[in-house]
């Protein structure tokens, strides 16, 4: 079998799996969503967790063969295996990171010492600063800087665990540059370990040079930039952030369409910073899912709950911004489908754990621990059109687990603020630091 790298950094050791069988024997606690088959969870269903004490899997390859208690392993799994021992430690699925925007140009702690002193996002934005400071800086960068850095953000995203990211475009906002942007996700997901999934968001912003003629710019996304995107196969998903002073309502409903004429499954950006209707309009256009919903109106609540939009919930963003979280317990008791991300970039979260915004969730969204564990896993799969391969513990998955140093998964959001994370199995090859 052969291994990508990891990005170079010399923070893991690898082990080699054997020619039949790789073997995690004595943990401590498995535990996993329930699916029963299902490629996503929703309202009640979301607290539905199957553990195992004292457990053992095997893996044939990248892929779960056997999950069940130890002494119930059958002997022809360790007859020629590389045998690990899981003593003490917690597996769960590794996590899915569904919705960031990992690849940019410069962070900008400038604009955080000026929120501190109480700056708002908009006027913050009204001086260069905001996604069009991260889009220069972007634009300057060349494929290798962008790689670089990115390479370094995703070794450190799963020593936290994470074993499946989304990266999106969107600090290019041209033709070249988001083309670039979305070149350097693929080269990125040739070189590691990690699941990595693009989408197109060329409407991020209007970029300085189109802000007397935003048609102009829309009309760019629409008739040159998607096609093109779609031609090359450069991502299979089209997202917009449809919010006052970004794109209006219309003007994202004109950029999804034309994403989904095109064969780009679309997302949204949906009431972040306003109820502007954006969740109405991801039901609208059977958005995979809808992220942020800070604002989301009540009766767009009820529409999630009668369709498979997802909900992607984003409370680092909250954390950072000083916002009101997004109503995640009115949309898991209304049946909806919840998921839950990072939202990592260099603006308004500059976070990749996945386990903290568990804590989050669960602290200031009201979400169950067990809600939360099925959000960052099977439901952001659904998210990503992954959930078949990957966001729970099932025989025929790929085999990507987080293996923890606690004494069983309701500890992950309690203990906030430590990375518990002892070993990661990645598509079968074990990555250790403990």
């Amino acid at each position: 079998m052969s291994l990508k790298s990891i990005g170079g950094s010399g923070i893991f050791m690898s082990k080699q799996n054997s020619p039949d069988y790789t073997v995690v024997r004595n943990i401590k606690q498995l535990a996993t969503p329930i699916t029963n088959g299902k490629p996503f969870l929703r309202g009640r269903e979301m607290r539905e967790i199957a553990t195992v004490d004292n457990a053992a899997l095997a893996v044939q390859s990248d892929t779960i063969e056997w999950i069940g208690r130890d002494t119930d392993l059958p002997y022809h799994y360790t007859e020629n295996a590389n045998i690990i021992d899981g003593s003490g430690l917690v597996a769960l699925p590794g996590f899915v990171d569904m919705h960031t925007h990992m690849v940019f140009g410069a962070t900008r702690e400038e604009e955080f010492a000026m929120r501190c002193s109480g700056a708002t996002y908009q006027e913050i934005a009204a001086k260069g600063g905001g996604i069009n400071n991260t889009v220069r800086t972007t634009r300057e960068s060349d494929k290798s800087q962008l790689r670089k850095q990115t390479m370094r953000f995703l070794d450190k995203m799963i020593r936290h665990g994470s074993t499946t990211v989304e990266i999106k475009s969107g600090y290019g906002v041209s033709g070249k540059d988001e083309v670039k942007m979305l070149d350097g996700i693929k080269m990125v997901k040739d070189d590691h370990l990690m699941n990595i999934v693009s989408t197109f968001l060329g409407a991020h912003a209007i970029p300085p040079e189109y802000k007397e003629h935003r048609e102009e710019y829309v009309d760019l996304v629409c008739r040159k930039m998607i096609p093109y995107v779609a031609q090359k196969k450069l991502t299979g998903f089209c997202d917009v952030f449809c919010e006052n002073g970004f794109f209006s309502l219309e003007e994202s409903r004109r950029i999804l369409q034309t994403g989904m004429e095109h064969g780009l499954t679309p997302k949204i950006h949906a009431d972040e910073l306003s109820p502007l209707g954006g969740s109405e309009l991801a039901v609208e256009v059977k958005a995979i899912s809808a992220d942020h919903l800070e604002n989301i109106s009540d009766k767009a609540i009820e529409l999630f709950a009668k369709s498979n939009v997802i909900a992607g919930m984003l409370p680092g963003v909250s954390f950072y911004l000083g916002h009101d979280y997004a109503p995640a317990r009115k949309l898991i008791d209304a049946g909806a489908v919840v998921a839950l991300a990072t939202d990592f970039n260099p603006g308004s979260c500059m976070s990749y754990s996945v386990p903290l915004m568990m804590t989050m969730a669960c602290t200031q969204m009201k979400m169950a621990p067990e809600e939360s564990l099925t959000a960052a896993t099977i439901n952001a799969a659904a998210a990503l059109k992954m959930s078949d391969r990957v966001g729970s513990i099932e025989k025929g998955k790929l085999a990507d687990i987080v293996f923890l140093q606690m004494p069983n998964y309701m500890y992950l959001p309690y203990h906030y603020g430590e990375n518990h994370v002892a070993a990661v199995m990645k598509s079968g090859t074990w990555l250790e630091y403990r």
